[in-house]
């Protein structure tokens, strides 16, 4: 099983974040009073493009396919996060789910007929198990536009004692983010910047990226074990086109 956990990229990741990133490090302290929540992450289109069947590969390095020598195109991005209930309780054991588009702006699904070329290296789809204190991470690639739609990464989130979460992650900087219908579709602005994420160049790596986005979830008691047939008829019944 491939693994990206390397010694040299937690370390760059830590001393940056540790600088750069303190309102999403708030996440990491200890549950919050009873009478204190925070802001819920908000929710998205799931979009047409979940895998209609699982790739063979499905792990959290979207780069580098099982089985195959060559490296995805495009820029090499490592996302990482924590999930958290509104109370800032760390979820472990959630598993969070990631699709996107490959360097060309083509997902790897029947439904995108785009005329745009399919990478064989770059698998599209990846998953990861929240660790003990919540955190997730993910190799993967920048995410690009294509026609209308800016630059984003699909996520979804399910686990116990959660509600199911799918939404979307966006870019700083890019200046399709202002002509998004979905991203602006969110009217308040504090609730549109949860979704945006800073990319920063990864110390000593030739030009790799690294963002962090944390994803607080609604608490649900009566959702008791994760239950991925509810995350499937959840992602079914919202097929959007985007």
């Amino acid at each position: 099983m491939k693994s990206f956990e390397q010694t040299r990229l937690r370390r760059h990741t830590r001393r940056s974040f540790l600088g750069t990133a303190g309102a999403s490090l708030a996440l990491a302290s200890a549950p919050l009073s009873a009478d204190s929540t925070l802001a819920l992450t908000p929710r998205q289109s799931t979009g047409p493009f979940y895998p209609a069947t699982p790739p063979l590969d499905t792990d959290n390095d979207l780069v580098q396919v099982q089985g195959r020598e060559g490296l995805a195109r495009g820029v090499i991005t490592h996302i990482t996060g924590r999930v958290a209930d509104e109370r800032g309780r760390a979820v472990s054991g959630a598993r969070v789910e990631i699709w996107q588009c490959n360097a060309f702006g083509r997902y790897h699904h029947p439904r995108d007929r785009r005329d745009a070329p399919i990478d064989p290296n770059f698998q599209g789809y990846g998953r990861n198990t929240t660790s003990g204190d919540g955190q997730y991470r993910f190799r993967t690639i920048r995410p690009v536009h294509y026609p209308g739609r800016a630059p984003h990464i699909h996520f979804a989130v399910s686990g116990a004692g959660i509600e199911t979460l799918v939404t979307q992650m966006y870019v700083a900087g890019e200046t399709q983010n202002a002509r998004d219908w979905l991203l602006n579709g969110i009217r308040d602005p504090r609730a549109r910047a949860r979704l945006v994420v800073e990319l920063l160049p990864v110390p000593g790596t030739g030009g790799e990226l690294m963002g962090r986005f944390d994803l607080v979830l609604a608490a649900d008691g009566s959702l008791g074990r994760a239950d991925p047939g509810l995350l499937k008829a959840l992602l079914e019944a919202n097929l959007r086109s985007v």
